[in-house]
């Protein structure tokens, strides 16, 4: 085993250098011509009211614009990447050796404090889509992004009141286990599995998928390979680390993230004179954010008295419908209580109190993190601007690491392109804590719930359920690299709005009940699961989050009736007009025959996160089908399972490794 790490660490190692040295274009990749066509203008330039007519004079055909990116260091960035990479590797080592039994693998033995484990919570919990993405939100969308910051915190005080202690002290190493307790276990088992994978599949996707982005805008290196280099990546650190190497990835990689958000927020502030009244006065009166906000309301032209500095500031520039506001909320309160790999955390402390520390720790660091990433949002909208960051990428991912380097110098310079690597290796980092721990949930329900309850009816020895993790943990990692490979032009929101959707859907209506429902039982489950993962998938699949290549024409032709009206009147174009008439044209052409993954024109459903009719669903099947089919053992057991839950009594005892 050790040589197996060793020789996995030189070939991963090598095979970084190789792709830094080997220089690539954009063209090289059709991953990256796919971008291309997706490029987009920033709303200044786009603008018909901006053109100079005196730009060059018009052609029959004018090449597509060369997507625009951010300059990094190769040597800097790929050295910080390398580092992280090597450091985890030698916690995997580490934890090699101490990873003997199926406790171990699972739940680390159940031997990591509360701080530790409110650390590695928040590890968990931080993923890409919440350090580039939300960050990126606030910055081209304003303060609507922030309620995507403000869920979390909500849903932690659910974990803490409802969730935490019961599970830690019902469950053993998977939520199938909290389940199973008093109703049929092999039925309630492989349903549980089911909703673990799918969930956690969805989720990692959108890691995956980011992390494929990243790597391949920052250092040119194809998304394919990069989807596969991170996959191998996790399969090493889960098949061969269990939860103990985990654990340590996601503490370490919470402690950078955290690092990095301080340092940075106090450069912002400090550009603003350390007065947060300043701050945000520097963004009411931005001009570049004025014009930003004119372009998302569609405004030709500024309309007298109206304060488009100060609407940055007011929600609706994103979230504009209520009921969407609402279903967001639903699924943030309920879905991260539901989350299979935060409900692992919980088995691998020794003491309920401990799993109480453990939530407390993880909301003071996220509601903290949350803060910064606010004024991080607003500082890249005013040092960066909204229209450059949506050049580089349109969902405005790309924000915190423009800033960074800007932060530091700007490009070229030696702090810049330091400041950007740190930040570009903390992402990586986020991404690998986040993805092992998917695969670690996945691999453990397909293992522990599947095969040694299931299908050896529990009487597996340790090293087979061992070996069994492992394999599970390979087939996952691969599972995931050809999916994560095969959504690469997909658009990845809805993944994310899918993993907590099913989670506030299906898992937690079930858990809760069966914590703290007497009769409910096994009917109840499979219903709820059932029917919360299929009302989940079917709305976020008929919802705006699919893309809809005639909607994506039609706007296209929004674009080009104007500019070729404007050419028919005898206007000569700019040339950033011409470019975009271009472009247009090109996805009008691509798009205007074709139909979303489901084969539909338009979304049947109109709200971007189903919550608001998914989780009630999810409920309501639990209920009804617990009502329908009376089982009195559930019930006979329910005191039991009540003093359990309470007490920690039966709980196993943790090891000291």
């Amino acid at each position: 085993m050790r040589h197996l790490l060793i020789l996995m660490t030189v070939f991963l190692s090598l095979a970084g250098t190789a792709f830094a040295a080997v220089p690539t274009t954009p063209s090289d990749s059709p991953a990256t011509a796919a971008t291309k066509n997706r490029e987009v203008s920033a709303p200044v330039a786009a603008s018909p009211a901006q053109s100079t007519p005196a730009a060059a004079q018009p052609k029959a055909a004018v090449p597509a614009p060369a997507p625009a990116k951010i300059k990094t260091n190769r040597l800097i960035t790929v050295s910080m990447f390398l580092a992280i990479i090597a450091f985890t590797m030698g916690i995997v080592v580490w934890a090699a050796r101490k990873t003997k039994t199926a406790a171990d693998f699972y739940a680390a033995g159940g031997g990591i404090t509360g701080m530790q484990n409110g650390w590695a919570i928040a590890g968990d919990y931080l993923s890409a889509a919440t350090f580039l993405g939300i960050t990126g939100l606030i910055s081209i969308r304003g303060i609507d992004g922030f309620l995507y910051a403000v869920g979390p915190m909500v849903s932690f005080i659910t974990i803490l009141l409802i969730i935490a202690e019961p599970c830690r002290n019902a469950g053993k190493f998977t939520m199938g286990d909290i389940l199973c307790y008093r109703s049929s276990p092999k039925l309630v088992r492989g349903a549980a599995a089911i909703s673990t994978v799918a969930v956690s599949i969805f989720y990692l996707l959108a890691q995956l998928v980011g992390a494929g982005k990243l790597m391949q805008v920052l250092l040119d290196i194809p998304y394919q390979a990069s989807i596969i280099g991170v996959g191998i990546l996790i399969i090493v650190y889960v098949g061969f680390g269990g939860m103990k190497a985990t654990t340590w990835v996601q503490i370490i990689k919470a402690s950078l993230l955290m690092s990095c958000g301080v340092v940075f927020t106090a450069l912002v502030l400090w550009k603003s004179g350390m007065n947060p009244l300043r701050f945000f006065a520097d963004i009411v009166a931005s001009p570049a954010v004025q014009d930003h906000v004119r372009g998302l309301l569609k405004h030709a032209a500024p309309e007298p008295g109206f304060d488009y500095g100060q609407r940055f500031l007011e929600p609706g520039l994103f979230l504009n419908n209520p009921l969407d506001q609402i279903s967001l909320g639903i699924a943030w309160l309920l879905g991260a209580a539901g989350l299979p790999h935060i409900l692992m955390r919980f088995f691998t402390v020794p003491t309920a109190k401990a799993a109480r520390k453990s939530v407390i720790v993880a909301m003071f660091l996220i509601g903290f993190f949350f803060i910064m990433t606010t004024v991080l949002g607003f500082g890249a909208a005013i040092h960066i601007t909204p229209q450059k960051i949506s050049a580089i990428d349109k969902g405005g991912n790309m924000g915190v690491l423009m800033l960074a380097q800007q932060l530091g110098g700007g490009a070229g310079t030696i702090v810049g392109d330091l400041f950007l690597a740190f930040v570009c290796a903390v992402a990586f980092a986020t991404i690998l804590a986040v993805v092992a721990g998917l695969v670690l949930a996945s691999s453990a329900a397909i293992s522990h719930d599947v095969y040694v309850n299931i299908i050896k009816d529990g009487k597996a020895t340790q090293r087979e359920q061992v070996n069994v993790a492992r394999a599970a943990s390979l087939a996952v990692g691969i599972v995931a690299i050809w999916m994560g490979i095969a959504a690469e032009k997909q658009n990845i929101a809805h993944l994310v709005a899918l993993a907590f959707a099913v989670a506030a859907s299906s898992n937690f209506p079930v858990i809760m009940l069966s914590l703290f429902w007497k009769r409910f039982n096994t009917a109840g489950i499979v219903s709820g699961l059932v029917v919360g993962t299929v009302a989940a998938i079917g709305l976020v699949m008929v919802s705006p989050n699919m893309t809809y290549p005639k909607k994506v024409a039609a706007d296209a032709r929004k674009v080009v009736e104007p500019l070729e009206k404007k050419q028919a009147d005898g206007v000569t174009l700019a040339e950033k007009e011409l470019k975009a008439l271009e472009k247009a044209r090109a996805d009008f052409a691509q798009n205007k025959n074709g139909t979303s993954i489901v084969g539909l024109d338009a979304p049947l459903f109109s709200l971007k996160n189903p919550g608001i009719i998914s989780a009630p669903l999810g409920f309501l099947a639990a209920i009804i089908g617990c009502l329908a089919f009376r089982e009195r053992r559930s019930e006979e057991l329910f005191d039991e399972l009540y003093v359990r839950q309470n007490t920690g009594y039966g709980m196993a005892k943790a090891q000291d490794h």
